[in-house]
């Protein structure tokens, strides 16, 4: 059942930065396996890694989507407008989104390869592929969109990690507190607002 709270509870706090760590992880990983110089035996296991990895991202975002149907619903910080309100739940409702759709978009190129290569899990299982048509434009296709999406998750996780900063640093409000599960900034808030 959902229900309101003025800051997120542990499991979903553990989950967001699971999540964090795995992309950040991810866009390393991917970066170092796709130079041109690479050894092609690393470049297969960096890409096992790198797709056994983004398996675990997938499964975290999902159970962090339906954590955040069913229990949190988190009331604004005290002092932001409207605007900022509807823009930060904006921002997490696309990143939530990007964080399902680029390990699925990551699925799909190694689903339509025709070069058919296994992926396997930390070498502990073989995922099997999504039952869709394999080709090489589909694969140019997938692998284009994979991409696309990925750098668009850091760019924004880059500007979402800007703005939970300035309202730490800056507006000295809970906006990033709520999130580390640190204890509420009342004082230091109440302090600045008899400043201004």
């Amino acid at each position: 059942m959902r229900r309101p709270a003025d800051r997120y509870d542990p499991f979903a706090i553990i989950l967001h930065w699971l999540i964090a760590g795995l992309i950040l992880g991810l866009m390393v990983l991917g970066f170092a396996m796709t130079r041109p110089s690479i050894d092609p035996v690393l470049q297969f296991s960096l890409f096992q890694w790198h797709k056994s990895f983004g398996m675990l991202a997938l499964l975290f975002a999902i159970v962090r989507f339906a954590h955040s149907l069913i229990r949190v619903r988190v009331t604004p910080v005290a002092g932001m407008s409207r605007l900022e309100h509807l823009a930060a739940k904006g921002m997490h409702h696309v990143l939530l989104a990007l964080a399902v759709a680029v390990p699925l978009a990551g699925w799909m190129v190694a689903s339509v390869s025709p070069l058919e290569i296994p992926t396997f899990a930390f070498n502990l299982a073989v995922i099997p592929h999504l039952p869709v048509p394999k080709s090489d434009a589909a694969e140019a296709w997938w692998t284009t969109a994979h991409a696309v999406l990925a750098y668009s998750t850091l760019a924004l996780v880059f500007l979402h990690s800007g703005a939970a900063l300035y309202h730490h640093y800056r507006r000295h409000d809970d906006t990033l507190i709520r999130m580390v599960g640190g204890r509420r900034r009342q004082i230091k808030t109440s302090a600045t607002e008899s400043r201004s």
